[in-house]
């Protein structure tokens, strides 16, 4: 969990207020999508939330209307930042080391919503798997357990 904050870079610095709300909404949904909400998945949002300048968290918390977010969600226009969220849902998803049924339902919803194809979707998650196994195999290798 310790470097998984460093994860997201600028490419939110550059979207609307409205654009990075709704990507914080996202996010806390899918905390929350399999009734399990872990201290690190909110930690994780919350310290990302709080770089970008987002400081109504607990707002955005409990705005929980899946299918109000997923209409909201349609505001993001922007390719590159539909696929980085996609990406962050992904990466959010393995925080607890536990990639339930509904957080890989809500991923796919969003990603449709967004007009991500499922391919798309599943390159994205392969990749973050690959980056997880890759991060804990250089603190094997490097002797840092």
């Amino acid at each position: 969990m310790s470097d998984i904050n460093n994860i997201i870079p600028s490419y939110l610095d550059s979207a609307t207020i409205e654009e990075k709300t709704v990507f914080f909404r996202v996010l806390f949904h899918l905390a929350d999508s399999d009734g399990i909400t872990d201290e690190n998945e909110l930690e994780f949002i919350r310290n990302t939330a709080k770089k970008q300048g987002i400081e109504d968290l607990e707002e955005l918390q409990n705005l929980t209307d899946e299918a109000k977010i997923l209409q909201d969600v349609k505001i993001i226009k922007n390719r590159h930042l539909a696929l980085e969220l996609i990406r962050e849902m992904c990466m959010l998803s393995h925080v607890d080391n536990i990639l339930s049924d509904q957080e890989t339902l809500f991923i796919g919803k969003v990603g449709i919503a967004l007009g991500v194809e499922m391919e798309k979707i599943e390159q994205i998650s392969n990749w973050v798997i690959d980056h997880i196994f890759w991060r804990e195999q250089a603190k094997y290798i490097f002797e840092e357990r």
